[in-house]
């Protein structure tokens, strides 16, 4: 019985998004520069940008939800909203949950940052935040792990001592090490954990996987997306060939 209330609710929420022409876009609005939300009050960033070339292609509008990113695939799930753009890597296990566009960035590294140089990243006490790839390496890693619900959180540990360094990725951490005026530094070696980000959807919302699939498969072939990772990340940023 269960299993079937569970295919029914799917095949609802499949339904109301083939009914519909707009389409809800959920993101965090705390990590900058993927997302976050600017001075008035809106979400802003590379993957609103992004989202809203996607939608305006797919031909849908686009409506935006935050959301905390410790729930943030079980409120898809449960239909809070459509999708997850959201910085999120593509990893087998979320697989298992929800499904996934193609990527719209290409695996990119994750990296420490920390006070000092001299940081034990294998025995020390290391900063993520809940449920990244980057909570997962450092659980395998042999290091204490040290969890935060945001990722301005886990800068704040290891600024006030709670961490000895912070784990997230580098596109992330580039701007915010640039503007600490020297208070803090990359340490360590780079870290390559999972693949691409991707839009997560609902596993049975095929029709708009397609869709967005379509989108971002024409901003690659026509250089948009390219341009557009150049934009937020810099020059120097990883992009599709």
């Amino acid at each position: 019985m269960k299993k079937l209330i569970l295919a029914t609710a799917a095949l609802a929420f499949s339904a109301s998004f083939a009914m519909a022409d707009t389409v809800r876009m959920g993101t965090e609005g705390a990590y900058p520069p993927y997302n976050f939300i600017n001075d008035a009050g809106e979400v802003d960033g590379f993957e609103r940008e992004l989202g809203d070339e996607l939608c305006k292609r797919a031909e849908l509008k686009c409506e935006w939800v935050t959301n905390d990113w410790d729930s943030i695939i079980p409120n898809l799930v449960s239909g809070n909203y459509d999708t997850i753009i959201a910085g999120m890597s593509i990893t087998p296990e979320r697989d298992e949950v929800i499904d996934f566009t193609q990527e719209y960035i290409p695996g990119s590294p994750s990296a420490y940052v920390a006070m000092a140089d001299g940081v034990d990243l294998k025995g020390g006490v290391i900063a993520a935040q809940t449920a990244t790839i980057q909570a997962g390496y450092v659980a395998s890693s042999g290091a204490t792990l040290v969890e935060f619900a945001s990722a301005d959180e886990t800068i704040a540990a290891v600024r006030n001592g709670e961490a000895d360094a912070v784990l997230a990725d580098k596109d992330y951490l580039a701007p915010i090490v640039a503007e600490s005026g020297g208070e803090l530094k990359f340490v360590g070696d780079d870290v390559i954990i999972g693949a691409g980000v991707g839009m997560g959807v609902r596993e049975s919302d095929t029709e708009l996987k397609g869709k967005m699939d379509a989108a971002i498969s024409s901003m690659k072939a026509d250089g948009t997306l390219n341009a557009m990772i150049k934009k937020w990340f810099g020059e120097d940023a990883a992009t599709f060939e």
